[in-house]
């Protein structure tokens, strides 16, 4: 007589990872190789989507505990107000702490000099970044810099090494085979991390649907005063007015990305859910800084000299 077949109990169900599980997990290895490795960071949180996704990645890092690193943001007191209510109130939610250092104490201390008054202060942003980093000791900034904003983002590494002066040699930085990262500096030197290097615009809005999570409402379609300049739309504001032989438009637009508001441009939109800004996205033909930067028209190498100064 034959042995009764023994039938085992099926295996626990696992689903698949999709892409932006992979992403995540990935993020979270990174923020935490960033903590176990660095004595000092900062979590770099403007108030922008890529911050804002970063600050999820960390709370699923590091919670139920606080986060092992303050939030810092430079702010260049040109930022959008709804930005910067947004970022107050998001780490007041948190219950982080939030350091702040503007352009404009480098300005009062004689660190930065504009040219004129009404010079976009978005690349003076690495000396007060510096002075930061000097005055708190910091080891390491961890950005939402990505690979796919432009060129010369599409060259650093996830942590990315900066000299005693913060300077960045796109030639002389450490292997990263395998995902193992180092972290060691010398006192005065520090790493700039990038969780989210290997994600796309599409991914990071893609993220935001998937946990549900707030933005400053000048992400989503809203009417606005603009002007045409230079091939993109520029807001009307009090830093930005308009002068004689300026035609003002109401249009509704969007912002794709959110930084000084003296080169930040939108674009038109109707797009007034996460979900049809995603849907926009998968479909436009032009990079989300080079339809939005007013100060990113610039030609590739002068971006990368400015990064070489120690600009983010």
């Amino acid at each position: 007589m034959n042995a009764p077949i023994f039938d085992p109990a099926p295996a626990l169900y696992r689903p698949a990872l999709d892409h932006l599980d992979w992403l995540e997990a990935e993020a979270i290895y990174i923020l935490r190789e960033v903590a176990g490795q660095c004595s000092n960071p900062a979590l770099l949180f403007s108030g922008g989507k890529d911050s804002i996704v970063l600050l999820r990645l960390a709370e699923k890092a590091f919670r139920p505990g606080r986060f092992p690193f303050p939030l810092l943001h430079i702010d260049t007191g040109h930022n959008y107000p709804e930005v910067i209510d947004f970022r107050d109130a998001r780490a007041c939610e948190l219950n982080e702490r939030l350091i702040v250092r503007s352009v404009e104490s480098s300005m009062a201390r004689g660190t930065v000099r504009l040219k004129s008054a009404d010079e976009s202060r978005n690349r003076h942003q690495s000396v007060t970044l510096l002075e930061a980093i000097e005055e708190f000791g910091f080891d390491a900034c961890i950005g939402g810099a990505r690979r796919d904003e432009e060129k010369a983002r599409a060259k650093e590494r996830i942590f990315s090494f900066r000299d005693e002066f913060g300077g960045w040699d796109p030639k002389n930085q450490r292997p990263e085979l395998w995902d193992l990262f180092n972290a060691r500096v010398h006192k005065g030197e520090n790493i700039r991390a990038f969780p989210i290097s290997n994600w796309t615009e599409l991914d990071v809005w893609q993220y935001i649907e998937r946990e549900g999570l707030a933005l400053p409402p000048i992400y989503f379609a809203h009417l606005r005063p603009v002007i045409r300049r230079g091939g993109l739309l520029q807001p009307v504001t009090e830093l930005t007015p308009a002068h004689d032989g300026d035609m003002v438009e109401q249009l509704r637009v969007r912002f794709r990305t959110v930084g000084d508001s003296t080169c930040t441009a939108p674009v038109e939109s109707d797009a007034d859910t996460v979900g049809k800004i995603i849907a926009e996205t998968a479909t436009t033909t032009i990079t989300e800084r080079g339809a939005t930067r007013l100060d990113d028209q610039a030609s590739d190498a002068a971006m990368e000299q400015r990064k070489k100064e120690g600009y983010f």
